[in-house]
């Protein structure tokens, strides 16, 4: 039987998009540290220029931590619906070149052109005349990666960034991933990337000496995964009706806390997190979510499922402290909180009634 065609998939990331909009809007801003965000105390960055990621300044940064870093930024409010109307242009290009789109977020997509609608030699060529379409049309840069499937693109776009693009050919997976440290394998969090290092996973080449058998009995689910990724193989399509189900946000304390001032805070600064994924997407749920991991590592889980779409921050900030509050005092201490939200829907004014505060029971 003859082998499938080898697909060509290039992942487009717009270069530091909300700031970059700004900056193309307000040419005083230009070449200066740039945050979007506000610079109150429990305040997030929600992106930030190049010239202010110099001084380590980065998205979900909380804004007294990046002034400390860089004490020029400027701070500028977002404008969420200049974003999205920006997005649409840059997405009106992309359908240029195919129908096979699927969208991360307003400044991200996977294309797969392997169907070659405008007709150009190379995935390459093609990558080159997005990018090219993107700054005609809006004024602003995007870097792309090219290959043969969805996880590489995604690795390769982050290559040569800003305005940059690199292509990793199907003869160059395996050796690209065996010299990539773990811990720069895109969706390998911290706690993954120290479990790998725990067992001397250092490299893609380090994990590609691991059976799949040995890799699932390590990292569960994720063990036939991890396999594939060391030898450059990712079987997933590009999905144009891709639906995100949840978007959360969690962190650790640096030391145990019983304070119910400083758990709150914590609380909502990943309710900052999550608010402005939901501001950069567009997406609007239902159900909020609150979680716990105890100093005994015990986990706990609190959510709440609302008659309407939680539309604001001040929405998600009240949800999510009732729902915290609901197990404060502490009787231990706390290591861990996080907020999620899901169940997204469009507004439907004939949705039942609000449902009760849902207690779920305990996770060991």
């Amino acid at each position: 039987m003859d082998s499938p065609p080898i697909r060509k998939i290039i992942h487009v990331d717009m270069d530091a998009f909300y700031a970059s909009v700004e900056q193309r809007d307000d040419p005083a801003l230009r070449g200066k540290p740039v945050a979007v965000g506000y610079p109150a105390r429990r305040g997030v960055v929600a992106a930030a220029s190049y010239e202010a990621r110099a001084f380590g300044v980065r998205s979900a940064l909380p804004s007294v931590t990046a002034l400390r870093r860089c004490p020029e930024l400027v701070f500028v409010p977002p404008r969420f619906d200049v974003y999205r109307a920006v997005s649409r242009q840059v997405h009106g290009v992309f359908a240029e070149f195919t129908d096979l789109i699927e969208p991360l977020a307003l400044d991200e997509a996977y294309l797969d052109v392997t169907d070659n609608r405008a007709g150009l030699p190379t995935a390459w060529v093609t990558g080159k005349a997005i990018r090219a379409r993107i700054l005609e049309e809006t004024g602003l840069t995007a870097s792309a990666g090219v290959s043969y499937n969805k996880f590489l693109a995604k690795m390769a776009s982050g290559h040569r960034k800003p305005d940059g693009q690199f292509a990793i050919m199907p003869d160059q997976g395996e050796a690209f991933m065996a010299a990539l440290p773990v811990t720069r394998f895109h969706g390998v969090g911290p706690k993954t990337a120290e479990k790998m290092h725990a067992a001397g996973i250092m490299t893609g080449a380090d994990l590609k000496t691991w059976s799949i058998e040995d890799l699932s009995r390590r990292f569960g689910s994720s063990g036939p995964w991890y396999y594939g990724l060391a030898r450059g193989q990712d079987h997933r399509r590009v999905n144009p009706n891709r639906e995100r189900k949840s978007s959360g946000s969690e962190t650790t304390f640096d030391e145990d806390h019983t304070d119910a001032g400083r758990i709150e805070a914590g609380v909502l600064a990943m309710a900052d997190e999550v608010w402005a994924w939901c501001e950069k997407t567009g997406a609007r749920g239902r159900t909020v979510m609150v979680k716990i991991k105890w100093a005994d590592f015990q986990q706990s889980t609190r959510s709440q499922s609302l008659a309407s779409l939680v539309d604001s921050r001040a929405k998600l900030h009240e949800a999510s402290l009732g729902l915290i509050r609901s197990v404060l005092p502490a009787q231990k201490g706390v290591r861990l909180v996080g907020v999620t939200m899901s169940n997204f829907a469009s507004r439907d004014p004939t949705l039942a009634e609000e449902q009760p505060l849902i207690l779920e029971s305990d996770v060991p």
